[in-house]
């Protein structure tokens, strides 16, 4: 397979964007004392690379934005808004201030630590590789609820995937981060007629997250675990965990082909609402390649209750993205969201046909160094 092969319809060349990030990460590379280079440079075969978990870990890879000076953290910023739409980097901007609101409500349990626990500092960059023209490398930006993994090969292909949002709680005062996720799912629902619902919805009980979890790459099937962690009162059974199960050759939920053409339309404005997470150069590329695929390749499926308040939980499953949205915890009051795509998480294809045609051919950045018939 080549990359060709990979990206035959165009759908991860993003030149533009990716020319932006790269300007945008030296400018805050070369900002970075070599202190804080050290924290946040690895090789691209990083095991630490694959692990973008969005819970709070005290051994998080990475310089925190609480290390960085008011110029270093603008540029941080202006890499952000470099990888993600409008839409996006505001919902990234709600979800870090959601940390002051947790702080408030977790402040009478946690007392004073809760500054430390819970705080729009504690979000982590780190780069993988080594950006460069023409060159293969990575960059992540991860925190509580947020976690953002891009993957650039050869300054030509880029990946966004997997792109988590979440948001604790889900809604406070005027925040509520993913309003258009949940609003739009829940729409959609109650669009169904009976027949449709008994066709959508697969069980009573939502997981307590992902059924996918937080594997670096999705298998051909997985369980949601019982229990979401650090949150045990929150428990499903293994009868729950079966009929909640993902299986990647047996999409569960209605398809896309049995709804309305106004449902249908729905659903793939759901879908894009994730998609166009990222920019726009990346986005129409990626819902250009769902809507190719059409209606019949895309399944929309829900679990738990049927009404906002109560946990809840849906999914939707394409031929290369997969969509969960988690809202159980806290009577519904605490959510995960995410686009996965089962072959290019973390560049993964992307990459192996790269390292491929590099082993048969050499890479441009090495054979120009080389002279053809050696004197």
């Amino acid at each position: 397979m080549t990359q060709e092969t990979t990206n035959a319809d165009g759908a991860f060349e993003a030149p533009e964007t990716i020319q932006r990030m790269l300007l945008t990460t030296w400018a805050l590379l070369y900002s970075l004392t070599p202190e804080q280079r050290h924290q946040c440079e690895f090789p691209l075969d990083d095991p630490g690379r694959v692990d973008w978990d969005f819970i709070p870990k005290p051994d998080r890879q990475g310089v925190p934005l609480s290390q960085l000076d008011s110029h270093q953290r603008t540029l941080v910023h202006s890499l952000l808004a470099a990888g993600l739409s409008t839409q996006g980097y505001s919902q990234a901007l709600q979800i870090m201030s959601m940390e002051n609101m947790l702080r408030e409500i977790e402040q009478p349990v946690f007392g004073v630590a809760a500054g430390d626990i819970r705080s729009s500092d504690g979000y982590f960059l780190s780069f993988y590789g080594r950006p460069g023209f023409e060159d293969t490398w990575g960059w992540r930006f991860l925190g509580h609820h947020l976690s953002l993994s891009y993957t650039i090969v050869e300054q030509r292909y880029l990946t966004a995937t997997p792109c988590n949002m979440g948001a604790q709680p889900a809604s406070a005062g005027l925040l509520r981060p993913l309003a258009p996720e949940e609003d739009e799912g829940f729409a959609l629902l109650n669009s169904l007629n009976a027949t449709q619902r008994d066709s959508t919805i697969i069980h009573t009980v939502a997981p307590a997250d992902y059924a996918t979890r937080q594997v670096p790459r999705i298998g051909r099937v997985e369980y949601p675990d019982s229990v979401d962690l650090g949150i045990p009162w929150y428990r499903i059974t293994e009868e729950d965990r079966e009929a909640l199960k993902f299986v990647k050759d047996e999409p569960k939920g209605i398809c896309g082909t049995d709804l309305s053409s106004a449902q249908g339309d729905s659903l793939l404005e759901l879908v894009g609402t994730y998609l166009y997470r990222a920019p726009a150069e990346l986005a129409a590329k990626q819902i250009a390649r769902v809507e190719r695929e059409g209606l019949a390749n895309l399944y929309f499926c829900w679990a738990g209750e049927t009404e906002p308040g109560k946990p809840h939980y849906y999914r939707i499953q394409g031929s290369h993205i997969l969509i969960e949205f988690d809202n159980a915890i806290d009577s519904g009051n605490h959510a995960h969201s995410i686009w996965r795509d089962y072959r290019n998480d973390l560049g993964h294809d992307l990459l192996a046909d790269h390292y491929e045609r590099e082993r048969l051919t050499g890479h441009h950045l090495t054979t120009r160094l080389r002279s053809s018939v050696p004197d």
